[in-house]
């Protein structure tokens, strides 16, 4: 459904990528007057460039009403959502302060907007949990069949629960709500992209997840039109295909390590030494059972269909291939050095054994 933009946008997370590259594309939007970034923190030298045509007032979730309502703001876009806890920042209890408290606020503070039109709201398909008990494809409708273990998904569930109070409350403003599967692109830096931008890949010993993506741009071109027309409810957004774990990996140039569940996240948190980025639970659920989701609400009511999983995962490798690991050559040495470890390790193993120095009678 296409009507008039909105004069006045609020972004929460400008000092972020995705919070950025939203408000700068918007910014860029000549139906749109005015394009107001909201965050406590300065961006980062390499997207200030990008918030040149950008208002940003510094301010935290608890200033929103004030600075909503004196805005005037007709449409209000939630991206302010933290996906992996920062221990330099206060941690999970941090990460919680932000997702759902913040929401909370934030949603507070469109309620009390009298002028407010839009409200978009970045989700996850982390909302569906990741169980052995899950379906094959998730639609929009699909419960979660257990309580998700990670700490985001959980987040999620709470911010899309705030969602729906204030869509009853707030019945004439079109809210939508966008469960992005992870995000991935020659640009984007996520923990995901950063787990397969490593030499060595830790994954779950004797599974091998099926997996979705959605590219970047594609991600920003269905916020923009979810700000700039009426699209109310809630929207998978993926790319069409899946790739699995071990096919993924493999694309990439890395080698896997395969590591048993309940070691993973030990085993990461090791090898940080060696360049791997630690794996959260929400990730480890993920690459133990998978998730797929079904896009064709998405694509039937925006009237677009991101590029394939596949698609935007080449798009990544290509531009990482410096650090693949991965060729036949480097294969055959791993394999040799692995193998002659496992030889030194068993003849060190019979020259310490108490049988080794026994006679044979």
């Amino acid at each position: 459904m296409v009507t008039s933009p909105p004069s006045v946008v609020v972004v929460t997370g400008v000092s972020r990528f995705l919070g950025a590259r939203v408000a700068a594309r918007l910014a860029a939007d000549p139906r749109i007057d005015r394009v107001v970034g909201l965050d406590p923190h300065d961006p980062p030298a390499r997207l200030l460039g990008l918030l040149e045509g950008v208002e940003r007032i510094r301010a935290d979730a608890r200033a929103a009403t004030e600075a909503i309502a004196d805005l005037g703001a007709e449409a209000v876009v939630h991206l302010a959502v933290t996906s992996v806890p920062d221990a330099k920042h206060g941690g999970r209890a941090a990460m919680k302060e932000q997702n759902v408290i913040g929401t909370m606020q934030v949603l507070a503070a469109a309620q009390g907007a009298p002028g407010l039109r839009k409200l978009v709201v970045r989700s996850s398909t982390a909302a569906y949990g990741a169980s052995f008990r899950d379906p094959a494809v998730f639609t929009e409708d699909t419960e979660p069949r257990a309580v998700p273990r990670g700490a985001f998904a959980r987040d999620i569930l709470d911010i899309e629960g705030y969602v729906r109070g204030f869509r009853r409350r707030r019945s004439e403003v079109a809210a939508t709500v966008l469960r992005f599967a992870p995000m991935i692109s020659s640009s984007a830096e996520t923990s995901l992209t950063r787990y397969f931008a490593q030499p060595v890949v830790p994954t779950v010993l004797g599974r091998d997840a099926r997996l979705q993506f959605v590219h970047v741009e594609d991600a920003l071109e269905i916020l923009h039109r979810a700000v700039t027309e009426d699209h109310p409810g809630t929207f998978n957004v993926a790319g069409s295909g899946v790739l699995m774990l071990s096919q993924a990996v493999r694309r990439a140039g890395r080698i896997s390590l395969p590591l048993p569940e309940p070691a993973l996240s030990t085993g990461a948190a090791m090898l940080r030494n060696l360049g791997v980025e630690q794996i959260g639970m929400d990730q480890i659920d993920l690459f133990v059972h998978g998730r797929v989701v079904d896009t064709t609400r998405l694509v039937r009511e925006f009237g677009f269909t991101p590029r394939t999983t596949v698609e935007a995962f080449e798009e990544f490798i290509k531009t990482h291939a410096d650090g693949s690991t991965l060729t036949a050559d480097r294969l055959a040495a791993a394999e040799n050095a692995i193998l002659d470890g496992i030889r030194r390790v068993r003849a060190a193993a019979a020259e310490t054994s108490p049988a080794a120095g026994r006679e044979t009678p």
